[in-house]
């Protein structure tokens, strides 16, 4: 839902702000005051095209910004683009240099104009005089459609979930309209991943031999090194030291004895010399019983090591022999290492994996023809998942052409409509949604010929025609209807060429509409101005020679006037308020 809408130095605009809620928010105002500029805007916003001619003349730049509730798929969107989310709100802000260049920012990060288009089918859609902003694609009829039929294309919530869904589907036992989707859904990727298993075992002859040949040649290079462990090469290193050393460690350790332990003089006699003194203090004074106990301590750990450094220096082996056998060592692993692997444990873990590939190649032939096999189950599970799905579709087709018909010439048209749903069953034509292409078609005149629903010439006509399709959407959906998407709706110039019953009859479908998702729609026409839950008006006036739009919602007692307005123009009369106040009555 659209919570806030800001512009700066947009147009006429200077400042505006409207601070929107649910149901259905109406803007209106005299003619030219800018109400589609408002409009405008928002398309922007949603990933629409800019241009230098937005910006206030004598501005250096136009900014406009909204508020947005999030949705779990606009949720996915931030996160695909490395976005990072703002709580239970998306705001959306773009910049208009007077130099034609822009910038846009998502919760306060720099972003794209592909992210804006790519949230859009998600927040909000724009019928406009001009232009339907994320036109009604083939896509969004599709869900318009399964919203309808009360079919969800999703993916189940967890393997565990897929892998039992797939056994119902090898049993075709249970089937019902809520899950139809599902199964597509489900048989549709189950059968890319068989098709990309095949596909991977499928590898060209003469490339799966060379492939063969390397990894023959590296499992061997890699076995025949005899890698000892992990860790071999530390342990080399710190030999290769010792040895590279041996005469610097040789008398550094004989060294350390002799001061510890044989030298005349050295620390452990001193000790023994110490301790007889501290002993005999202790046979009268048992104060120094301990700090004895400590001198024999410090005695035996100084003989510890003492022993310790004189083993070691028994040990040393100054071997150039073993010294260059390190070092032909080390150079080998470190050729290893360079071609398979930072570390040992690399290397050892690739060779176990082209072992595995190796084996895998020895098998080719059955793991082949298993993979063929799974892809043609799979395909022929889809199949039938997909055919059902159509099945439903079609039967939903017909019973919403028939409504949207009806609907529709209840706005002041006189047209035939059509849902087509023809299934497309060549595999380069089947998704997760199932195979079907959806096409609404419309002739506005009698005698004309049927034509898809986005070639209609008049902008007024196509958003009143998306307004009754929305509308028989959401009553035929009835005790199967879910949160509709995008949950704000926009209608820009929707009562061009109505009046009477029929803009009262917009007026109805408007505030049912309004029932289900947030609505914002731009009139002229009282009939329409009257059903609305918040009533906006957007004003234009001259302040200090400059002309300024800005927007404010209406109170109770003002609505009544601006209605007024629109029924006898400029000057109110006591006959026009009655009759606007009776409308508003009526209307409620």
């Amino acid at each position: 839902m659209l919570l806030e809408l800001r512009a700066e130095n947009y147009a006429v605009i200077d400042h505006a702000v409207a601070v929107f809620n649910g149901g259905l928010n109406l803007l209106t105002g005299e003619t030219g005051a800018g109400k589609s500029i408002l409009v405008d805007a928002l398309a922007l916003l949603l990933g629409g095209k800019a241009s230098s001619d937005v910006v206030r003349h004598g501005a250096e730049k136009a900014v406009v910004s909204c508020v947005f509730d999030t949705t779990p798929g606009a949720e996915l969107v931030l996160e695909q683009n490395g976005i990072d989310p703002e709580g239970t709100e998306i705001l959306l802000r773009r910049e208009v240099s007077s130099t034609g260049k822009g910038r846009v920012f998502i919760n306060n990060q720099p972003a794209t104009v592909t992210v804006l288009r790519q949230l859009a089918p998600e927040l909000a859609l724009v019928h406009a005089q001009s232009e339907t902003l994320a036109s009604f694609d083939q896509a969004q009829q599709r869900g318009l459609l399964d919203r309808f039929a009360g079919i969800t294309c999703a993916a189940p919530a967890s393997k565990t979930e897929l892998t039992a869904l797939k056994q119902k589907l090898q049993s075709k036992k249970g089937l019902v309209i809520e899950e139809a989707g599902e199964n597509v859904w489900a048989a549709y990727s189950l059968w890319r991943e068989a098709r990309a298993e095949y596909e991977r075992l499928s590898t060209n002859e003469q490339e799966r031999l060379r492939m063969a040949d390397l990894w023959s040649f590296q499992q061997s290079e890699i076995a025949d090194a005899a890698i000892e462990s992990a860790d071999e090469d530390t342990q080399l290193e710190t030999e290769k030291r010792v040895l590279q050393n041996a005469e610097k460690l040789y008398t550094a350790a004989m060294s350390a004895n002799g001061l510890l332990y044989e030298n005349e003089g050295s620390a452990e006699s001193i000790l023994s010399a110490a301790q007889k003194h501290i002993e005999e203090l202790a046979r009268f004074d048992e104060r120094f019983a301990e700090a004895a106990q400590q001198i024999a301590s410090a005695k035996a750990s100084i003989e510890d090591i003492s022993a310790t450094v004189r083993d070691y220096a028994d040990n040393i082996n100054a071997s150039p022999e073993r010294l260059e056998q390190i070092e032909d060592r080390l150079a080998a692993l470190d050729k290893l290492k360079r071609k398979y692997g930072n570390s040992l444990e690399e290397v050892i873990a690739y060779g176990i994996d082209v072992s595995q590939k190796l084996e895998e190649i020895r098998n080719h032939a059955i793991s082949l023809s298993t993979a063929e096999k799974a892809v043609e189950e799979t395909a022929a599970l889809y199949r039938a998942c997909a055919e059902d799905l159509s099945e439903i579709r079609i039967a939903a087709a017909k019973r919403l052409e028939k409504l949207a018909e009806e609907q529709i010439n209840d706005l002041a048209m006189k047209v035939k409509f059509q849902v087509v749903v023809a299934p497309q069953r060549e595999p380069e034509h089947w998704t997760s949604s199932g195979w079907d292409h959806i096409e609404c078609l419309i002739a506005t005149n009698t005698g004309e010929p049927m034509k898809p629903l986005d070639q209609i010439a008049s902008g007024g006509e196509m958003s009143r025609v998306m307004l009754a399709l929305k509308v028989s959407v959401e009553d035929g959906a009835g005790k199967k209807r879910r949160i509709a998407l995008p949950r704000t709706l926009v209608f820009d110039e929707i009562d061009i060429g109505i009046g009477g019953r029929a803009a009262e009859a917009v007026g109805q479908k408007l505030k049912a509409l309004a029932k289900h998702q947030q609505v914002l729609c731009v009139t002229h026409l009282p009939q329409i101005a009257a059903f609305g839950d918040q009533h906006f008006i957007v004003e234009k006036a001259e302040q200090q020679g400059r002309t300024r739009t800005q927007i404010r919602q209406l109170k109770p007692e003002e609505r009544a006037q601006e209605v007024a307005r629109m029924l006898s123009g400029a000057t109110l009369t006591d006959t026009s308020l009655r009759h606007a106040e009776q409308m508003l009555k009526s209307a409620q």
